[in-house]
C-alpha cells in the first residue's frame, strides 16, 4: 500500500468515532502506518487469531464462515460484503461473544479502525475499476407489459401468462443472470403476439398512409422505419429493415392488404431478439466501454419506469446530447417527475422489503384473524409502494423509510389502523398521532410477511430487520433447532417471551438471537396482521430488549431510534439495493467503492431520494459496462 499517515486517513473515520482517536492515535503511533504496510496480515489477523479463529476457523466454521483463509489486504476486497459484516458486528459487540473472551479498548480499536480503513482503501493497482459485466438482458415479464402497453396504447397484460421471472442476485427479479428463456416460453411469445395484434385491429397501425402519388414501397419503408425504431429502442440497422421489408413485401405477394402486410411484419417484431431482449453491443478497444445513447437511454427508462424509452428520450439519444451532465441531470428529473415514475415505487419498492408478493409469503389464520380480507391485503401492498412513491414526489429524505410522521392510507386501511377516516379508495397522505406507525417497520405488509398463521415471530420480525434495512443479515440457524409452539397463548404459565429466552440461552444460539430477539421484540405491540395491541393472551405486552452493545429499546418507537442511530449502515445497503436494481444484476466485489462513493454523496446532501437515484444512474457501472471478451 501506498504511503499513509494519520492525518490522511481521518477523514474516513466516521463522525461517532472521534471518541476514539486518543486511542487510535495509540494504536498508530505518531508516526502512522509504514509505507508497504500489510495492515491486514501484520496488525489485524493477529486480534482475529486470538478472539474470532476459535469458532471461525478452517476447521470449526461457524456460522458458515472461515475467517482464517484470508492472508492479505487484497484478499479481503475478494468477499468484501462478508467483511463488512464482521466489521458492523465488532463495532456492535455482537462479535466476540459475550460468553467469550473479548478484547480490550486497544484491540478493540486496533481491529475496527484499521479493518475499516482496508476497507475503505482498495489499492487500485490490484482493484481497477470495473463496470462489470451483464449478460444479454430479457425482458422481464413487468417490463414486457409495460413496454408492450406503451408500443402501441392498449390496456393489455399478455406476460401474465408466461412463466414466472427469476429473482437473482439483489433479490430483483430484472436479474439479468436469472431471466432465462426456457422453450415454454417461445410458445407464449408468439401467443402473445397474436394476442396483441387481435387487440388493435379496432385502430389501424399504420403511421402514414399510402397515397396514390406516392411509392407504396416508399411508405412502407417509412412505416417500417418509424415503427423498429419504437420496438427496438433504437434506429434499425440496414440489415433489419431489408429484412423486415422482405416480410411486408412477401405479404403483400400473397395477396394481403397493406396493413395486414404490416401487422406481419410487427408480429415479427414482437418475437425477434431485439425486441425481447436488450442488448448492448461490444466495441473495439480494451478496457471499459461507454454505453452509447442509445443503450443509455434503454437503462435509465427501464430503470426509472420499467418500459421503453419515450420519444423525448429518444430524440435526446439522436441528437447525441444525452450523455453530457446536463442534459443526463434534465433526462433523470424529467423522468421522476412524470407518472410513470411510479414503477420504480412498485418494483424497487415492493421486491426490496418483500411485500409484493404479500399473498405467496404470508398465510394469517382466517378463524383468527378475520379482518385479513384480500381488499385489506392489497391495500397492505400499496402503502410502502405510495410511500416510496411520495418520497420521489418530494425529494424527501431516505430516512423517512425508518422514522415519519405521515403514511400513505385509504379509507380501509386507515380503519383498520385506527387513524381517522379517509374517504374512498384512493390512497393519500395523512399525518399519524403518534410514531407507532411511521416508517416501513410500522407497515401491516412487513409486520404480516414477518408473522406465523396463528402468531407474531420476534426472530422473523429481527432477521427481516437485519437484511432488509441495516444489510447485517445473521448467519443461517445450526440444524434440528428446537420449534417454538405455532401460537402465542401462554402455556404452562410461560409466554412466547418467555419459552423464547429459554431457547436463547443455549450456547449455539444465544450470539445469534442478542442480535434479532431485542428487535423483535421491540415490534411485539404489533399482531401478526399488524394490529396495535397492549396484551396477549391477558398479559401485558412486553416489548423490552438490549441490543449488542447494550443499547436498550422498549416499543418501535424506540426501535426507530435505535435504527436511525444506524443510518449509515441503512444507508449503505439502500444503496446497494438501488445499485443492483438499476443494473439488473447482483453487485460484486468491485462494485463496493462505487456503492461507498454514491452513499457519501446522498449523506453529504442530506439523504434526499432523487440525490441517490441520480448518483446511481451516473455511476461507471451505470454508463460503462466491460466487453465480453475481458
Amino acid at each position: 500500500m501506498k504511503s499513509c499517515s494519520l492525518s490522511r486517513y481521518l477523514p474516513l473515520i466516521p463522525r461517532s468515532w472521534f471518541r476514539c482517536l486518543f486511542p487510535l492515535s495509540l494504536v498508530l503511533g505518531l508516526t502512522g502506518v509504514r509505507a508497504g504496510d500489510d495492515l491486514f496480515n501484520e496488525r489485524i489477523r493477529p486480534v482475529l487469531v486470538e478472539f474470532c479463529f476459535d469458532c471461525h476457523d478452517d476447521d470449526t466454521q461457524k456460522g458458515g464462515v472461515n475467517l482464517a483463509r484470508f492472508k492479505t489486504d487484497r484478499s479481503l476486497h475478494q468477499e468484501v460484503r462478508l467483511w463488512e459484516n464482521a466489521l458492523r458486528q465488532v463495532e456492535e459487540k455482537v462479535m466476540p461473544p459475550r460468553n467469550k473472551a473479548q478484547p480490550d479498548a486497544d484491540q478493540f480499536h486496533q481491529l475496527v479502525d484499521l479493518l475499516g480503513q482496508v476497507l475503505a482503501n482498495p489499492d487500485p493497482e490490484w482493484l481497477p475499476r470495473d463496470p462489470g459485466l451483464k449478460v444479454v438482458h430479457r425482458l422481464s415479464r413487468t417490463e414486457y407489459n409495460n413496454t408492450v402497453q406503451d408500443l402501441f396504447g392498449i390496456a393489455i397484460r399478455p406476460a401474465d401468462s408466461f412463466p414466472p421471472d427469476g429473482g437473482g442476485g439483489g433479490g430483483f427479479d430484472n436479474n439479468a443472470d436469472t431471466l432465462f428463456v426456457p422453450p415454454i416460453l417461445m410458445e407464449r411469445y408468439l401467443a402473445a403476439a397474436e394476442e396483441i395484434l387481435e387487440a388493435v385491429p379496432r385502430r389501424s397501425l399504420i403511421l402514414e398512409e399510402p397515397v396514390w402519388y406516392t411509392p407504396e414501397s416508399w411508405t412502407a419503408r417509412r412505416n417500417i422505419e418509424r415503427f423498429l425504431r419504437k420496438a427496438l429502442r433504437r434506429p434499425a440497422s440496414p440489415e433489419d429493415l431489408a429484412r423486415f421489408l422482405a416480410l411486408f413485401r412477401k405479404a403483400r405477394s400473397d395477396g394481403a392488404s397493406f396493413e395486414d402486410s404490416f401487422k406481419v411484419v410487427c408480429k415479427a417484431v414482437l418475437v425477434s431478439p431485439r425486441f425481447l431482449f436488450r442488448v448492448e453491443m461490444d466495441r473495439p478497444g480494451d478496457g471499459p466501454q461507454r454505453l452509447d445513447d442509445f443503450e443509455l437511454a434503454s437503462r435509465l427508462s427501464y430503470f426509472l419506469w420499467s418500459t421503453m424509452p419515450d420519444e423525448t428520450l429518444l430524440e435526446s439519444a439522436a441528437s447525441g446530447r444525452l450523455a453530457t451532465p446536463g442534459e443526463w441531470d434534465r433526462q433523470v428529473t424529467r423522468m421522476l417527475d412524470h407518472p410513470k415514475a411510479r414503477a420504480l415505487g412498485e418494483n424497487f419498492t415492493g421486491q426490496w422489503l418483500g411485500t409484493r408478493n404479500l399473498a405467496q409469503k404470508a398465510n394469517p389464520n382466517l378463524n383468527r384473524f378475520p379482518q385479513y380480507t384480500v381488499e385489506l391485503r392489497k391495500a397492505m401492498v400499496s402503502e410502502p409502494v405510495e410511500m416510496f412513491s411520495g418520497l420521489i414526489r418530494e425529494n424527501a429524505s431516505l430516512l423517512q423509510l425508518l422514522d415519519a410522521d405521515h403514511t400513505y392510507v385509504n379509507g380501509l386501511l386507515a380503519e383498520f389502523y385506527g387513524l381517522s377516516p379517509v374517504p374512498g379508495e384512493a390512497f393519500q397522505k395523512v399525518s399519524l398521532p403518534d410514531r407507532r406507525r411511521g416508517g416501513v417497520v410500522g407497515m401491516a405488509a412487513v409486520l404480516t410477511q414477518t408473522s406465523y398463521p396463528l402468531r407474531t415471530s420476534p426472530v422473523l420480525r429481527g432477521k427481516w430487520i437485519l437484511e432488509e434495512i441495516l444489510g447485517t443479515p445473521p448467519p443461517p440457524p445450526p440444524p434440528l433447532v428446537a420449534t417454538l409452539p405455532p401460537d402465542d397463548r401462554v402455556r404452562d404459565g410461560q409466554t412466547l417471551r418467555q419459552r423464547l429466552e429459554e431457547h436463547r440461552k443455549k450456547e449455539n444460539c444465544a450470539a445469534c438471537h442478542s442480535r434479532l430477539d431485542p428487535m423483535g421484540f421491540a415490534l411485539e405491540n404489533f399482531d401478526a396482521i399488524g394490529r396495535w395491541r397492549d396484551e396477549i393472551d391477558g398479559k401485558r405486552v412486553d416489548a423490552s430488549g438490549e441490543l449488542p452493545g447494550g443499547q436498550v429499546v422498549d416499543g418501535p418507537e424506540a426501535l426507530k431510534g435505535a435504527l436511525m442511530d444506524r443510518r449509515q449502515l441503512f444507508l449503505r445497503h439502500i444503496t446497494e439495493k438501488m445499485l443492483s436494481y438499476a443494473l439488473g444484476r447482483g453487485l460484486e466485489h468491485y462494485d463496493m467503492p462505487v456503492v461507498k462513493e454514491i452513499a457519501g454523496r446522498v449523506e453529504e446532501d442530506g439523504y434526499p431520494v432523487r440525490t441517490l437515484i441520480l448518483e446511481v444512474s451516473r455511476s461507471l457501472p451505470f454508463q460503462y459496462r466491460r466487453p465480453a471478451s475481458q
